[in-house]
């Protein structure tokens, strides 16, 4: 008799095999990520500027440091007097880089043994961030600081003291142009768009404008210098997953 209760007792376990391991298979197809449709939509909003910043820059060079150094501090304080009495607020005007080279020349010989290199002199330059919030005296500012000694720099961004509209809008069209790309692809697939699973933005890209640029500004002394603000462009992306509707 306990042989055969051993041998009932072990084909009730071989019966039970199949349904246990039928009964794993809805489990793994719960594990099975959803398809999805994923695509990236580009906005872009463009407006006026209403700011430019100047990078300006005033470089002496003399026999001594002394020399070079007071020199230059004399034109960029004459620049900096200039700039206020023109409406530019303190909080606008920051000294973006100072430096102090000794300037040498490197004479060659005539035996091809190399030669000590002889000091020429000193290079003192002081270059100054500007932020212009009216744009009507910009032309006149890059003017009057060349005429005060600024003799490099003349890099201006134009810009948006508060683009938050502007970015706004390239928002909306960015998630309006991926919801067309996604429809499209739902559509050319045959099959039905579902709900939003994922908007991720990628930051926003104001894009360059037209600038006054020069290496070496020069400007004549009775007018002032032409400019052109152009527009400001924002350019926004979004990453967006659409589930796909069963």
């Amino acid at each position: 008799m306990p042989l055969l209760q051993n041998k009932t007792i072990a084909f009730g376990l071989l019966l039970g095999l199949p349904i246990a391991a039928s009964a794993s298979v809805p489990a793994l197809a719960a594990d099975t990520p959803p398809s999805v449709i994923s695509v990236a939509g580009e906005g872009s909003s463009s407006i006026a500027p209403d700011m430019a910043v100047l990078n300006l820059s005033v470089v002496k060079v003399e026999k001594t440091a002394r020399e070079a150094l007071d020199g230059n501090n004399k034109a960029m304080s004459d620049v900096l007097d200039a700039l206020k009495k023109a409406g530019v607020a303190e909080r606008d005007l920051q000294t973006s880089g100072f430096s102090v080279q000794p300037q040498f020349r490197f004479p060659q010989s005539s035996d091809g043994q190399p030669q000590p290199p002889e000091l020429l002199g000193y290079q003192v330059s002081n270059s100054l961030t500007v932020r212009v919030r009216d744009l009507s005296k910009l032309g006149a500012i890059i003017d009057q600081s060349v005429t005060l000694g600024v003799n490099q720099g003349g890099d201006i961004q134009f810009t948006n003291d508060k683009p938050e509209s502007a970015m706004e809008a390239a928002r909306k069209d960015a998630v309006a142009d991926a919801m067309r790309k996604a429809r499209t692809l739902a559509e050319a697939a045959g099959v039905k768009l579902g709900n939003v699973i994922e908007i991720r933005e990628d930051g926003p890209r104001p894009q360059p404008v037209p600038v006054f640029r020069a290496a070496m500004m020069k400007a004549g002394a009775d007018s002032a210098v032409p400019v052109q603000g152009g527009e400001t462009s924002y350019n926004i992306t979004v990453n967006m997953s659409f589930s796909i509707a069963r």
